[in-house]
């Protein structure tokens, strides 16, 4: 598969004005949108555009990739 869609899907919440919380189990972290007012899981290596636009849906965004 391809490169990891992590960097850029951290970049887009950030400008979102989602924040980063803590770090969670494994290789995830947690993030909170004040959009949706809910906290949601951002995996270290997402390459997956499904997953990507998945976590996006969750912060209450609209699809990117």
């Amino acid at each position: 598969m391809g490169s990891s869609l992590t960097p850029e899907l951290k970049r887009l919440l950030t400008q979102a004005g989602c924040a980063f919380e803590r770090h969670g189990k494994g290789d995830h972290d947690i993030w909170y949108s004040p959009l949706t007012a809910r906290r949601f899981t951002v995996d270290h290596k997402i390459v997956s555009r499904h997953t990507a636009n998945g976590v996006l849906r969750q912060a209450g965004l609209p699809k990117a990739f």
